[in-house]
């Protein structure tokens, strides 16, 4: 299991899994058997929910081998959320915007995964942590003693610069853009990719939430930024494609 050296307290280990770098970085002494427990759970994630795996219960449902009623109860239980945050979002979170005739709850599943990972940390004990799925991650505790966690945004064309910082001690953070990987969020109405924004960052309690809502508001292009105004326990940092940045009044930004 590769491990990333360095003289900070704790470990930090990084695998790539679902096509991305995950990566756990723990700052209290832990067994590297429970680490290793977060990434089999990751593997696992990856086997059942992921679109390019073929034998995956997704892949399976799309081509019409498997009917939901006899699916994993964990990805009826995903594929339930994804419902449900498709009415809260106003159909702008879709599992269908890409294509209409399958389904990838991937916009859902990184984070949801995340989530459970660190229900698997607390349940070991763990006090100070964060887990990075690509991006995405989950921060609790504290990164050094008196010291909280600090995550840099990235700048969406400005690549060596930190366009906010967020300062926590116990948060989810996600962020949606489509300058990173291309153009991989649609508006699901028009199945065009969304204009006049770089990238939605949402902090709040649950990270498979964030996801979802910074997904839904970079579908809704320029209009994402009053919609994000409006959530409740949940706050918005978003760049626009002149280049200004708006937060909204709770976003947690570093001093």
């Amino acid at each position: 299991m590769p491990r990333v050296d360095d003289r900070l307290p704790g470990g930090r280990w990084v695998e790539q899994i679902m096509g991305l770098p995950i990566l756990v970085d723990v700052r209290d002494d832990v067994d590297e058997d429970q680490v290793s427990e977060l990434f089999d759970w990751f593997r696992h994630v990856d086997r059942a929910f992921s679109t390019y795996i073929d034998d995956s219960e997704i892949s399976r449902l799309n081509r019409g081998e498997l009917d939901l009623d006899d699916a994993d109860p964990e990805v009826c239980s995903v594929l339930a959320r994804c419902d449900e945050l498709r009415e809260e979002t106003d159909g702008y979170f879709d599992v269908r915007a890409a294509a209409a005739e399958t389904i990838d709850p991937s916009g859902l599943v990184k984070g949801w995964s995340v989530d459970r990972a660190a229900l698997i940390a607390e349940r070991h004990g763990w006090r100070n942590y964060a887990i990075n799925a690509g991006g995405d991650m989950r921060l609790h505790g504290s990164a050094l003693p008196d010291a909280s966690w600090r995550v840099g945004i990235q700048h969406p064309t400005l690549r060596q610069k930190i366009a906010g910082v967020v300062r926590t001690n116990d948060l989810a953070v996600a962020t949606s853009g489509n300058y990173a990987r291309g153009e991989h969020v649609f508006d699901p109405h028009t199945h065009q990719p969304p204009t006049g924004v770089f990238s939605v960052t949402i902090t709040g309690p649950v990270l498979a939430t964030a996801d979802a809502y910074a997904t839904a508001a970079l579908a809704m292009g320029t209009a994402g930024s009053a919609w994000t105004a409006r959530l409740a326990s949940y706050e918005a940092m978003t760049i626009l494609a002149d280049e200004t940045v708006l937060f909204t009044p709770g976003f947690p930004r570093a001093a």
